[in-house]
């Protein structure tokens, strides 16, 4: 076997440039860790921050935009339900206003009907007293022919409301 101290250790040869190196690198640590790694540790954590509040943003713009499309899909909905309430209640008003126009238009005429049969009423009036007069003043003339002689004034008018009667009477029953 070969003692310690007499191996070869290779690389790993304790000398003085190895302790000068080591204490170099030490010294260069704690140089790094005091005045270096703290601002870019300050820096990375604030870039991280940054990044999370962006994220943070992010989701919260996310968020209003779901909220301004849900508020505009319900103000959607609501324009449609309103826009079929006004159809509905234009084609109520306008059925009313049909059924107005188709009433007034039969009251028109029902009263026209009614106003005809008046004045058909009114014209067979006149006509049967122009036929009375008429049938009267043949009576009249027969009578004269027939009995040959002129009437008294009186004499005539129980002529002629006797024939009027007749006339009446036959006019009331028709087969008569």
């Amino acid at each position: 076997m070969v003692p310690l101290d007499a191996a070869p250790l290779g690389p790993l040869q304790l000398n003085a440039t190895a302790v000068v190196e080591l204490i170099a690198f030490l010294v260069m640590l704690g140089i790094l860790a005091r005045w270096v790694y703290p601002p870019i540790l300050r820096a990375a954590e604030a870039r991280q921050k940054q990044i999370g509040d962006q994220l943070a943003a992010a989701e919260k713009a996310r968020q209003d935009a779901e909220q301004y499309l849900s508020d505009a899909e319900a103000a959607i909905q609501e324009a449609r339900v309103e826009g079929q309430r006004i159809i509905e209640a234009s084609r109520r008003s306008a059925e009313q206003v049909a059924q107005q126009v188709k009433q007034q238009a039969e009251e028109e005429a029902k009263r026209i009907l009614e106003q005809a049969v008046r004045d058909i009423e009114a014209e067979r009036q006149r006509a049967m007293y122009a036929l009375r007069d008429q049938v009267a003043e043949m009576v009249v003339t027969a009578a004269q022919k027939v009995v040959g002689e002129t009437l008294t004034a009186e004499r005539h008018r129980e002529l002629i409301e006797r024939a009027i009667e007749d006339v009446s009477v036959a006019e009331v029953t028709p087969g008569a």
